[in-house]
């Protein structure tokens, strides 16, 4: 990637280190999943302190989740194994912390719309994933093990957003961003289908 976004770039300097221990890229994208799912799990529970500690914890495995790559790259330990466990842990992730934020939040103001909001949007996580793979095939990303790019601008990327999870809940305004990124991964989903639709017509 000529201009990588700014979380790439700390990536590519935190995880120099590692690359001189016997610690593989899918063991990264593994623990990444692991703290990922682990994050979105305390959301559920609802109570501001773990909601709190929940979306701390989620933005920093999807930090994590640019290590894995930066690793494989480093050590030139890429394979198509590590491909798609690094596009499977995103989609677990992503799907895990929408139904998890929406039960957590179904005594808030959004009430049970909260838990239709989020698997609503868990199962657009779910169908990106499988979108995204044909368009990495549709531009021969598959046999290169590099996942498809999003739209960024000045160093950040779209799936970027997520970042501000953290102080959001921190504020106490979870349930509203919740909803925006509820139509938020709707309109992920729209732009995929378009990027799919171009990549074949090339």
């Amino acid at each position: 990637m000529k201009h990588p976004p700014w979380d790439q770039r700390a990536a590519r300097y935190l995880v120099r280190p590692l690359a001189r221990t016997s610690i593989t890229p899918n063991q990264v994208t593994i623990a990444t999943l692991l703290i990922a799912v682990g994050g979105a799990a305390l959301m559920a529970a609802g109570r501001p302190a773990l909601l709190n500690w929940g979306a701390s914890i989620f933005v920093v495995a999807r930090f994590l989740d640019h290590c894995d790559g930066e690793l494989a790259r480093q050590t030139n330990q890429t394979s198509r194994l590590g491909y798609y466990l690094d596009y499977f842990a995103g989609m677990v992730s992503y799907a895990a912390l929408f139904l998890c934020i929406g039960f957590g939040l179904r005594n808030g103001p959004l009430g049970e719309w909260s838990v239709a909001i989020g698997g609503i949007a868990s199962a657009v996580a779910i169908g990106a994933f499988f979108v995204n793979l044909r368009i990495d095939h549709a531009q021969g990303g598959d046999t290169t093990g590099e996942a498809v790019g999003y739209p960024g601008f000045a160093g950040f990327e779209l799936e970027d957003g997520i970042y501000l999870i953290a102080p959001i809940t921190w504020l106490g305004w979870v349930d509203w961003f919740f909803a925006a990124a509820g139509a938020g991964a709707v309109a992920h989903m729209a732009w995929t289908f378009f990027t799919l639709v171009k990549a074949r017509r090339r």
